[in-house]
């Protein structure tokens, strides 16, 4: 019985010390890829520093899909995958992708996320064979969440929340600070007026462009003959013909001699439709607003500024997003 203890007991430790010797790359393929898959990115960038191995399979796209859509899906759209796969072509053509080392970025995502050895582990992988692809998903997450890439996108009440510009959305360029968890947004020049610039812009304040339509162009109204009387709609709206085109939100109103019963209202049957933006207090100019259902281009003067394509809202989360910006006051 005592000699049975004894093997035992000599059986684990030898058990234990096989254990530590076996390195996780001897685990079975499929476990390590469930692995993998539950690493968050600043555990996937550690253990890509750990041998060119994991190096190889912590980099693959597949990896970095799911991230890139958690974190970044709302806010980017195709318009800014466009532009990254033409500065990603661009550093190929000029030859400037031999070489490319993105991992000089980890080093500034390593001040935000909390691990003490990471910036050794990828200095020390610098130092290994090979580079991470510059078309690589793993390099454009990278690249959004260290800043370095502006990205087109759109962002509600700009330049702080300034009364001239309450519940509308205008394209701007995007950069995040990981130190922060916010974004600079960087407004086109137009006119006379010169770039404007705005820091701190929270994340419930950007989308990606809902339309691939540029600000400086006409939106195509599709949804004319389906407008009724309460419907939630997106306005393009600009000052003059130099502006850029921001949307504007509003809902679709009813016809002057309408007295809104459901029942007998024809509104939806008129040629004319009454748009209202009830932001704005009853009887300034701002407040209502007609276009023709027919032939509906753009419309205005310099006086009142320019309306341009709709965007009739069928979804609720966007419908609730305008809602919860709502001014506190009525704006005259």
């Amino acid at each position: 019985m005592e000699q049975t203890q004894r093997w035992t007991s000599r059986s684990k430790d030898e058990n234990v010390e096989e254990t530590e010797q076996i390195s996780v790359l001897d685990l079975p393929e499929l476990a390590l890829e469930c692995i993998l898959e539950r690493l968050s990115p600043a555990g996937l960038c550690n253990m890509a520093g750990v041998c060119s191995s994991l190096r190889e399979r912590c980099t693959s796209n597949h990896l970095w899909e799911r991230h890139m859509k958690q974190k970044w899906g709302r806010v980017i759209g195709p318009v800014a995958y466009r532009q990254w796969q033409w500065l990603t072509a661009s550093r190929k053509n000029s030859g400037r992708s031999e070489g490319f080392r993105p991992w000089g970025w980890i080093s500034c995502v390593c001040r935000s996320w909390p691990f003490a050895w990471f910036r050794s582990k990828f200095d020390d992988s610098n130092r290994q064979k090979g580079s991470l692809p510059v078309d690589s998903i793993m390099s454009w997450y990278l690249a959004l969440e260290t800043g370095r890439f502006w990205f087109p996108a759109q962002v509600y009440n700009r330049e702080n929340g300034h009364v001239g510009f309450m519940l509308s959305c205008y394209d701007a360029e995007l950069s995040y600070d990981p130190q922060t968890y916010t974004f600079q947004a960087r407004y086109p020049p137009h006119g006379r007026r010169a770039m404007a610039i705005e820091s701190g812009v929270q994340w419930d304040r950007i989308r990606a462009p809902p339309v691939d339509t540029s600000p400086h162009d006409l939106y195509i109204s599709d949804c004319l003959n389906d407008l009724h009387p309460g419907d939630h709609i997106e306005i393009q709206w600009r000052r003059n013909k130099e502006f850029p085109y921001g949307w504007w939100y509003g809902v679709v109103g009813h016809l002057e001699l309408c007295d809104g019963n459901q029942h007998y209202c024809r509104c939806h049957s008129s040629d004319t439709v009454v748009l209202e933006f009830n932001q704005y207090a009853q009887g300034t100019h701002w407040r209502r607003a007609t276009i023709s259902r027919k032939d509906h281009r753009e419309e205005g003067n310099e006086a009142d500024g320019f309306y341009g394509g709709i965007r009739k809202l069928y979804d609720k989360d966007e419908i609730s997003t305008w809602r919860r910006l709502w001014p506190t006051e009525v704006l005259e």
